[in-house]
């Protein structure tokens, strides 16, 4: 997929590593004169903290007349929010980054999609993964407990309240990435392409 063909962009909430690639998707569009719209939909504050990057990165950037238009959409809790062709719904977590951060579920087509985002155990995961064709989950540790992030042991005692059909575990670190024989979810690994 090339950039001007992404026309939404979810964030779970606004720490660099999650939204920080939204300035370069823009100044990519402005470079290869991009026309369709890109809107951005994430927790509360999510166009000012988007706007406030770009200015760091590219000082005036925001003032840039561009061919096409970047929407911002703030996500309300529990409330479900047309977003393209989607529906998305969010779901308050555990991790504190200036604004409520999101476990997102996603639904479009026909079927529904749910990301954790960064958080410890909360119940919320439950209901966001409800249901699910595919429930993307953090797992930043494998047994360590880490503020704000989980790990696999909790999710794994925690896996059988989770209505989804397929769990993929994401966001590991190196303790985590050093234990995946002792998995058995499937971890997402760079490039991965997952077919519903």
């Amino acid at each position: 997929m090339a950039p001007n063909d992404v026309g939404a962009v979810l964030v779970t909430h606004l720490h660099g590593d999650h939204f920080g690639g939204v300035p370069f998707l823009v100044l990519d569009g402005q470079f290869s004169r991009r026309t369709r719209p890109l809107t951005v939909a994430g927790p509360p504050g999510v166009a000012a903290r988007v706007e406030a990057a770009m200015e760091v990165l590219f000082p005036g950037s925001t003032r840039v007349a561009r061919r096409f238009e970047v929407r911002f959409v703030e996500l309300a809790a529990r409330e479900p929010t047309a977003v393209g062709a989607a529906r998305v719904t969010a779901f308050p977590v555990v991790h504190p980054s200036g604004a409520v951060p999101y476990a997102l579920r996603v639904e479009v087509g026909g079927r529904v999609v749910a990301y954790s985002g960064d958080t410890e155990w909360t119940d919320a995961l439950v209901e966001a993964a409800s249901g699910a064709d595919l429930f993307a989950c953090e797992a930043y540790t494998f047994e360590r407990k880490v503020r704000y992030h989980l790990d696999w042991a909790t999710l794994a005692t925690n896996r059988p309240r989770l209505d989804c059909r397929r769990l993929i575990v994401t966001h590991m670190g190196p303790d985590m990435l050093a234990h995946l024989d002792a998995v058995d979810a499937e971890c997402a690994t760079d490039g991965l392409a997952v077919e519903l």
